[in-house]
């Protein structure tokens, strides 16, 4: 694994993460961050290194589910807003809705509406970067109310499953490679 981050708080955040072979779902290797954010140091490293991407943006849109816990610790840091994409049918109000391919299958997300006013300048965080599916579906959500993403980040990304392909011009930012 690489990533920006100094070697010995590096090392603390690469040793809490876990393999869970065979999930969700069978020949699957999920990578489990629970660990760091259950570390106040590691999680704390983690948010800051994160937030010092946002720049100028005007809100953090965290993506379902561990994307929530880091783009609103982010937000704090980064003093913005944030703003959650959900999985399909948790929201009352849409603004607007993208399915998209995982792994495994497919899913679909949401937008709040009246949450990212068009012209905004938006920050995607999420946990993992895979295949890029779920990043650029909440990309393009962002993009159909009229908000510009200034950048996306994930605490992890898979290098051998080409996510950052996805995401096409939008600066990508992780702090572990593997």
């Amino acid at each position: 694994m690489t990533g920006p981050l100094a070697e010995p708080a590096l090392d603390r955040v690469v040793g809490l993460i876990r393999d869970v072979p065979d999930y969700p779902q069978p020949g699957v290797l999920f990578r489990d961050i629970t660990p760091v954010l259950g570390d106040a140091e590691a999680f704390a490293t983690v948010v800051t290194e994160m937030a010092s991407y946002v720049g100028e943006a005007d809100v953090v849109v965290g993506v379902e589910a561990r994307g929530f816990l880091l783009g609103a610790a982010v937000a704090v840091v980064a003093g913005t807003g944030v703003v959650p994409v959900r999985k399909a049918g948790k929201l009352p109000r849409v603004a607007g809705t993208r399915t998209y391919e995982l792994e495994y299958g497919t899913a679909t997300l949401e937008l709040p509406a009246g949450t990212v006013a068009p012209g905004a300048r938006a920050f995607v965080v999420d946990d993992v970067l895979a295949t890029g599916g779920t990043a650029a579906a909440a990309c393009g959500l962002l993009a159909d109310v009229g908000a510009e993403v200034v950048g996306f980040s994930a605490l992890l990304e898979l290098a051998a499953l080409h996510g950052r392909a996805q995401l096409g011009a939008v600066p990508v930012h992780a702090l572990l490679t593997l």
